[in-house]
């Protein structure tokens, strides 16, 4: 299945190069309004920090993210020349940008990221719907591809235009339209499920929610006295793929250098001190046999 996916991956980049419309091919979409925490559940699916962070717009051009899992001693590594990055040109795990084959180490994607998205969008807050393709080769991913696009925002600051909040809507459903998409919904537990753009923007494409799956972020953030069981166990959400709640890691995290494991194993035991009975977190996003069934399933 990886190298199906590898290869059908291939074939998208060839229709890029010869300025065609790319085939409508399986992917899942991350969907959210800002500061929701789509990027602190993109780098926990990943397990690394490569995504630039901030206030405010920080995503402003569609990031096509394609896992490929790669191990140790795969052919694919034999080829790539690591010499700026490494003394061995041994790596075990990088990103390649667009139809590039130049490697770059998990360090440097970050500020790639925001080169490419400057010269795309401008330097200012204006987004761009010219997708960045980043490939992530490494031994514990799961091949699978996730976009990751602009979010949700209700007023236009600094230079942006004021039909800023229009353009983003546009640009999502344009992803979300696909019927073969899966559309990840990324929705913070401390907000009001009713009213939740996020969720209005799935309902409309998906009114069953045949193809729409939940992810509620910041449980650690909800008022004291109140949890998301209901939100949790379905009667806040209309979803079918499954409702997953995560805890996100901080910019504190980041900044004091606590690495994925420490936090996944706090994140763990807050999450089954309160709900013991509900899925945990981004292990379901991971599980391989969950990721065929939606991709290829639906």
């Amino acid at each position: 299945m990886d190298d199906l996916i590898f290869s059908i991956n291939n074939i998208q980049d060839q229709f890029k190069a010869l300025g065609q419309r790319p085939a409508d091919l399986p992917q899942i979409v991350v969907v959210g309004s800002q500061s929701s925490g789509k990027s602190s559940v993109l780098e926990s699916i990943v397990r690394r920090s490569f995504l630039p962070r901030g206030s405010g717009i920080v995503t402003r051009c569609p990031l096509i993210l394609r896992l490929t899992n790669c191990p140790l001693g795969d052919n694919r590594r034999e080829d790539k020349d690591f010499n700026d990055l490494c003394e061995t040109n041994k790596l075990e795990e990088w990103g390649e940008f667009d139809d590039e084959e130049k490697p770059f180490g998990i360090g440097q994607i970050q500020n790639e990221i925001e080169r490419r998205t400057a010269k795309l969008a401008g330097g200012n807050k204006n987004i761009s719907s010219q997708p960045i393709v980043l490939k992530i080769f490494s031994p514990s991913v799961l091949t699978l591809t996730l976009v990751d696009l602009p979010g949700i925002t209700k007023v236009a600051v600094g230079d942006q235009p004021q039909d800023i909040e229009d353009q983003i809507v546009n640009l999502i459903n344009k992803y979300i339209e696909n019927p073969k998409s899966i559309i990840l919904a990324v929705i913070p537990a401390n907000t009001d499920m009713a009213a939740n753009d996020c969720l209005k923007m799935a309902k409309r494409v998906d009114p069953e929610g045949e193809r729409t799956l939940a992810v509620v972020t910041k449980l650690d953030l909800m008022d004291r006295g109140t949890n998301a069981t209901d939100i949790l166990t379905g009667l806040c959400i209309p979803v079918k793929l499954g409702i997953i709640g995560v805890v996100n890691r901080a910019q504190e995290d980041i900044n004091k250098g606590k690495t994925f494991w420490v936090f996944w194993i706090t994140a763990a035991l807050f999450i089954l001190g309160r709900y013991p009975d509900d899925i945990l977190g981004e292990n379901f996003i991971r599980n391989e046999n969950m990721a065929s069934e939606l991709l290829y399933d639906t």
